[in-house]
């Protein structure tokens, strides 16, 4: 059987695409609303800082170093705002660590001068401490960490969370509204394949296109149920008005000729109309197959004894009586029967004129390959891909052959109804090899 390729449904090709288009566009916003807004107030926030140490600066230069530290203690004890003296042995580390804190620390800097000092932690305490000179002695303040947006940071990552779970939620809404008709029509198009013509899909959607496709869908359908209705009354009298008068050919050759041989050849001809029309309407059965667990060698047995003429073929089956396949016993045997004939017809060995049908079977996984083999000629590579088309003969030479040409088109149809697989080749010693795929029962 041909390799499947994997495919992406349209569900989720669609799902995937709109998340990616939708996910890009919130970080396109976010990195917008973060250039356009959060930065710029942040770096508002450090000019404020920068004018409060201004501020300190101009507050604390008047009074002499003891009355310093004396407001110091007062305003820290009272204000958000506190202030320390910057001893030698501080502790601190550099508040810049990103292009972010850089910017900020940069603003202070341009403010307060190229010897400020800004650090994200103080003596193990954390916080934006900025180290600032009066006169001639240093001091720390350490600001409303607040102030430089860190909780608008919480809420933005919140509100982008939210933002992407709508994304998410939205993007599988989008596509599955987007699939739905077009999975209906999928499921109705395989029901029309299994032969239910009853076509229901919904001709007032909103959407125009898809209300065209399932106006056009469901006239289709109609059309071919009228098609196979009209076809099988067709088949019917068909059958009916050409068997009634071979009936009375048969009945008026036996009564008025009386050459044996003739009467013989006349009775063979009638056969083979008969035939024929027994051939046409196998291959223009409707319906579904009736699939069971059946015995393969059984069915090869039964098949093979009516096949038991020693001067035109041999049937050998290699198939164990334990070999089990899921399939429908009377279109299986239409199967065998046509296959045999075939062989039996121009499988025939140049040595003896007589068709030797090798019968062989293999498990491949949960399937069987079941294989019948000719000795015949065989026919040409370039012809095999013809052999299932309707009226075709291998052989130009056959055409005086008795048969209608149906024979491996039957053979198709039926295993296609059973949920196989039909395969032809030619053997490397000679001989023509069918291969039929079969499930195996679980």
């Amino acid at each position: 059987m041909a390799r499947r390729q994997p495919a992406l449904s349209l569900f989720w090709r669609t799902f995937v695409l709109l998340l990616i288009l939708l996910i890009g566009g919130v970080f396109a916003w976010t990195q917008t609303f973060r250039a356009l807004e959060f930065e710029p107030r942040a770096v508002q926030a450090a000019q404020q800082i920068a004018s409060l140490v201004n501020l300190s600066r101009v507050a604390l230069s008047g009074p002499d170093a003891i009355s310093r530290l004396t407001i110091i203690k007062g305003v820290s004890a009272e204000a958000a705002v506190k202030f320390a003296p910057r001893e030698p042995g501080d502790r601190w580390k550099p508040y810049e660590v990103d292009r972010f804190s850089r910017a900020i620390a940069a603003e202070l800097r341009s403010r307060l001068g190229a010897d400020t000092l800004v650090a994200s932690e103080l003596n193990g305490v954390a916080g934006l401490w900025v180290g600032f000179q009066i006169d001639n002695d240093s001091y720390w303040l350490q600001a409303d960490p607040t102030r430089l947006g860190a909780m608008a940071t919480s809420t933005l990552l919140i509100w982008v969370g939210i933002a992407l779970a709508i994304t998410v939620f939205g993007a599988l809404a989008i596509a599955t509204a987007i699939t739905k008709p077009l999975r209906e029509l999928s499921f109705t198009a395989s029901r029309i394949r299994e032969g239910e013509f009853d076509s229901r899909l919904d001709e007032n959607t909103l959407t125009s296109e898809i209300r065209q496709v399932n106006m056009g869908f469901n006239r289709m359908a109609r059309e071919l149920a009228k098609l196979e209705d009209d076809r099988a009354v067709m088949l019917a009298g068909i059958s009916h008005d050409l068997r009634t008068p071979l009936a009375r050919l048969r009945l008026e050759a036996e009564m008025s000729v009386h050459d044996e041989e003739a009467l013989n050849n006349m009775a063979l001809d009638i056969d083979q109309l008969d035939a024929i029309i027994d051939k046409f309407m196998d291959y223009s059965r409707p319906g579904d197959a009736r699939l069971s667990t059946i015995s393969l060698a059984a069915a090869i047995e039964r098949e093979s004894a009516a096949f038991r003429d020693p001067s035109g073929i041999k049937i050998t089956s290699r198939v164990p009586a334990e070999v089990m396949v899921i399939a429908d016993e009377t279109e299986l045997g239409r199967v065998l029967q046509n296959l045999f004939e075939n062989a039996r017809r121009y499988g025939r060995s140049a040595e003896d004129d007589m068709a030797h049908v090798d019968v062989t079977c293999a498990p491949e996984g949960p399937w069987l390959k079941l294989s019948v083999r000719d000795h015949g000629p065989g026919i040409a590579v370039e012809k095999l891909a013809k052999l299932t088309t309707p009226f075709y003969r291998g052989d130009a030479a056959r055409t005086a052959a008795t048969g209608a040409g149906l024979g491996l088109a039957i053979v198709e149809k039926a295993i296609q109804r059973m949920g196989g697989a039909l395969d032809f080749g030619l053997a490397s010693d000679g001989g023509f090899v069918v291969q039929i795929t079969l499930k195996r029962p679980l």
